[in-house]
């Protein structure tokens, strides 16, 4: 049986990774600050309560897991930073509380199970990031949250070189401007638009894809 841990998996985008993994037949890992929601889901779904900024509870799981393979881990909890937008806006609070929740807990996510994603067949090390991180399509605005999103690509693009030799796929995804509390009603993809096309995306990585910056379709972005 494969196995997915899923971060941000109460709602959203998380939420229909969680659906359709479950569909699949796979063992899923969910992860929240609240999981409860996540109770009338049908599938093989183990619950986990984490604050990804909690790093001894990260810890904590990782031990827990330990010794079970996990063949995707998709770190998916995120933050807008809306508060810390434009030049005029900049809170450094709202700026340091996106960066961590955007950029260093799916760093340290990626630590703590690197052994456990290692060990299965798989070996895929998925981050959920933005078009909006791309220094190439940057029209300004969204200071922290396109910082944050610049930051993890970054950070991907190191695990890609540090875990080559372990044989894992590491990979950042843009999952289109989504129809979310997070990307607004105006959006122009629904969930169910973006969530299968992404697993879809992930299902087909080989190690040659280690390293990539992939639109929800499969399709190259420019860092």
């Amino acid at each position: 049986m494969s196995t997915v841990l899923i971060t941000g998996a109460a709602r959203g985008l998380g939420l229909e990774f969680v659906k359709q993994y479950a569909a699949k037949g796979w063992k899923v890992h969910a992860c929240a600050r609240s999981p409860e929601s996540l109770k009338q889901v049908a599938g093989d779904i183990h619950l986990h309560k984490l604050e990804v900024t909690d790093y001894a509870a990260v810890k904590a799981l990782a031990s827990e897991l330990k010794g079970e393979a996990i063949d995707v881990l998709i770190c998916n909890a995120g933050v807008s930073g809306r508060e810390a937008a434009d030049l005029g806006t900049i809170d450094p609070k709202v700026w340091r509380d996106t960066f961590e929740v955007n950029a260093l807990a799916p760093l340290m996510m990626a630590e703590a199970f690197v052994e456990q994603v290692a060990a299965s067949k798989d070996r895929k090390l998925i981050a959920i990031s933005s078009r909006l991180g791309s220094i190439t399509h940057n029209d300004g605005a969204r200071y922290a949250y396109r910082a944050s999103k610049t930051a993890l690509n970054m950070e991907w693009k190191s695990l890609s070189k540090d875990t080559a030799s372990k044989g894992l796929i590491c990979v950042v995804l843009h999952p289109g401007w989504v129809q979310t509390d997070m990307g607004g009603q105006a959006a122009t993809l629904t969930i169910a638009q973006s969530v299968p096309s992404m697993v879809t995306v992930i299902d087909g990585l080989k190690p040659a894809d280690n390293g990539r910056f992939l639109n929800y379709d499969g399709a190259e972005l420019p860092w």
